[in-house]
């Protein structure tokens, strides 16, 4: 979401081109249980200042965090017949509240998440302390006695030590009629002193079903034949965002390249694994190497859980490519490098790991 004081065009970390951002977004694919115990937290005689929105990446964590803080800002008494009728936490799009959010922000709500590097031309590789300051001007402004000031920190898997210890300190001592909605990825690797002080709550990865709903949702004149939509589902992993990069560009072709190379990586074929490392590499195509990531994730947590059954030194080294491979994307986004090496290296690392004697 952009600042008032930002350039109207300034790129947004994670946006989909032609898509709408989670702050524009009026409806929730699922999560409706999840819904509920925030809308029953809300207007409960007490109500716990922070909260981490856990789960993977691309389920709908900051769609339901901007949702939730919508919904409170437009309805700041938390016992008042509004919030008791409530059945959801919807607000009406023509709502004042909603407008101006889906214009570009609301003064009460404070959205952190890594920032544009101009000079770079690149979003910066980490959520840097001085974003997390930005609290301390957003919590000591004046406001009226009635309103809630809202956090969302997107996502704090993002953070660096120093910004993790910012944000740990304004928990500490949280200020009165505020709320700060936490969304990570991994939230077991959060501090245990952040952990301890919000509630977590974990979102499950959508359906099959929810994957069809929220593509017919979003892209209803792109929507596949059910064959096509089923395979989508199922490599998109519960991922609403995975879905819809595997739906557009040459998601679904890199999709299956990653897993026909990965399954035969005792036998790799070289000139495939180029072939795909250039589609994936291709400027400008940052959907294509998002779309790598996903199914490398994928195809490697598979494995694991597939081999923690059979052999703890197989899934060891499986855990190992894990850790490497994500290394490897980190450094290549922050620091430009060749993101075809990290594809080949990823394969190459398990053609090794299998045990192949062939050359590199």
């Amino acid at each position: 979401m952009a600042r008032a004081s930002d350039p109207v065009d300034i790129p947004q970390v994670d946006a989909i081109p032609g898509y709408p951002l989670p702050h524009q977004r009026d409806r929730l694919i699922g999560h409706h249980e999840t819904e509920q115990e925030l809308l029953q937290a809300y207007r409960s005689e007490r109500l716990h200042h922070a909260w981490i929105l856990g789960g993977p990446k691309g389920i709908g964590k900051a769609t339901l965090a901007f949702r939730l803080a919508r919904f409170v800002v437009a309805n700041p008494d938390r016992f008042g017949a509004e919030v008791a009728a409530a059945q959801d936490l919807s607000v009406a799009p023509d709502h004042a509240v909603a407008r101006q959010l889906t214009g570009g922000g609301h003064p009460n709500i404070l959205h952190l998440r890594r920032p544009w590097d101009e000079k770079g031309k690149r979003f910066k590789a980490d959520l840097p302390v001085d974003e997390v300051r930005r609290t301390v001007s957003f919590f000591g402004t004046t406001a009226s006695a009635k309103a809630w000031r809202l956090c969302i920190v997107d996502a704090a898997d993002d953070m660096n030590n120093s910004s993790a210890n910012a944000l740990l300190k304004i928990l500490e001592e949280p200020p009165a009629r505020c709320l700060f909605l936490v969304l990570s990825h991994a939230p077991g690797r959060l501090l245990p002193t952040i952990r301890s002080r919000c509630r977590r709550l974990d979102l499950t990865p959508l359906s099959d079903a929810e994957i069809g709903e929220g593509l017919r949702d979003l892209v209803p004149d792109a929507v596949p034949g059910e064959a096509d939509l089923r395979e989508i589902a199922a490599a998109a992993d519960g991922s609403l965002r995975s879905a819809i990069m595997l739906l557009s560009g040459d998601g679904l072709a890199i999709a299956r390249g990653v897993r026909r190379l990965a399954d035969a990586a005792d036998q790799l074929d070289l000139a495939a694994v180029h072939a795909l490392g250039d589609l994936i590499a291709a400027r400008g195509q940052s959907d294509n190497w998002e779309s790598f990531q996903h199914m490398a994730q994928i195809w490697l947590h598979e494995r694991m859980r597939r081999d923690l059954g059979a052999s703890v030194g197989k899934a060891y080294a499986m855990i190992e490519i894990w850790e490497r491979t994500n290394q490897a994307i980190r450094d290549a986004d922050a620091l430009n490098l060749d993101r075809k090496q990290v594809v080949l290296d990823f394969f190459f690392a398990l053609r090794a790991a299998r045990g192949s004697s062939k050359a590199f």
